[in-house]
């Protein structure tokens, strides 16, 4: 398979790359060439999408498939799209269920209502340049694109920072605000089965729009915690807290402490989507342990969660150490040895 990663350098191009790379796929990677590596045996075009003339590189190419993970402006996406209608199978756009349109009722499926937005726009906030490219790109490929709408994804190569800052705190050690109930189910999706499933459906040219991350309960909030002590091998000791003086004090789900929505949240849906149609399209998900532990291998060798590619760097997330340690001081919650 002849495989086109537009971008190629960031956490879920970078994965898919990687993926194809050990398929044995051709793979070329268009980007500006301003961030990251890509593997041996990859070929690299150059060029910038949002400037005039900045697709010129990709003329004369043809691939069987392409994969997309642009953020930006949907007119950029638009532009890409109609740049290679003629050398592409299939298009492959990764998109984000940030686009369903609030409120967000749980367990909903791809057709729930989504933000309005242009699919000719030059900007827009995350939410609407996301279903404004997903809007550009079928309006170019048609029942030949698939919109491939993640979740929460986790693995080596985050560059936001959720998974990685659980681990930074754990590998600390001490006594741990963990959010309860321990039991709460996640859903996420690790990066490397993301990647394999947008090349397995890439190759079958399925169309369409698909949530693409794991089944509600693949793993809890304890299970995930408890394999980041494991992972560290941290003396951690985890004060399981009930959500409400949590909440009370101030402390934002997802991102304060992230990962974690407790149940009622009003973003309790983004745990909670319905992802049948992924799942008969061949998704498979690796257990908690093996994405917590690959994760902390990957962070001790980069040393610091890597800047996004080419895209504004997002606040930093994480609880703030005296927050914590005064969460922790007011007796809340139950300690639970880590096992």
């Amino acid at each position: 398979m002849r495989l086109l990663v537009l971008g190629g350098t960031g956490f879920v191009g970078g994965a898919t790359v990687a993926e194809a790379v050990r398929r044995g796929w051709s793979v070329t990677v268009f980007n500006r060439g301003l961030h990251g590596a890509t593997p041996p045996g990859v070929h690299r075009l150059r060029g910038d999408r949002t400037v005039p003339g900045g697709l010129a590189a990709l003329a004369g190419g043809e691939w069987d498939v392409v994969v997309d993970t642009w953020d930006g402006a949907p007119r950029a996406a638009g532009d890409a799209a109609r740049a290679l209608v003629a050398a592409v199978g299939h298009y492959v756009y990764v998109s984000s269920g940030s686009v369903y349109a609030e409120p967000v009722e749980p367990g909903s499926a791809e057709d729930a209502p989504v933000v309005d937005a242009a699919p000719d726009a030059a900007d827009g906030d995350y939410p609407r340049n996301k279903a404004g490219a997903e809007r550009a790109v079928r309006q170019v490929f048609g029942e030949r694109a698939l919109i491939a709408r993640a979740g929460l994804i986790l693995g080596p190569g985050e560059d936001i920072g959720r998974l990685p800052w659980w681990l930074t705190r754990i590998a600390r050690g001490g006594e741990v605000l963990a959010p309860g109930p321990a039991d709460l189910p996640l859903q996420y999706v690790d990066v490397r089965d993301l990647a394999a499933w947008l090349l397995d459906a890439g190759a079958r040219r399925l169309g369409g729009t698909v949530n693409v991350v794991g089944r509600t309960g693949h793993a809890t909030m304890g299970e995930l915690l408890h394999a980041c002590v494991a992972a560290t091998d941290a003396d951690a000791r985890l004060r399981w807290t009930d959500p409400e003086p949590i909440l009370a004090a101030g402390v934002v789900p997802w991102n304060d402490l992230p990962i974690w929505v407790p149940a009622g949240h009003e973003y309790r849906w983004l745990q909670e989507r319905d992802v049948s149609r992924a799942y008969a399209a061949g998704l498979t998900c690796r257990p908690v342990a093996e994405t917590v532990t690959d994760t902390w291998a990957w962070l001790r060798v980069v040393g610091t969660v890597p800047p996004r590619a080419g895209r504004p760097q997002r606040a930093p997330v994480g609880l703030d150490p005296a927050r914590e340690a005064a969460l922790l001081a007011a007796g809340t919650g139950e300690q639970v040895p880590s096992a």
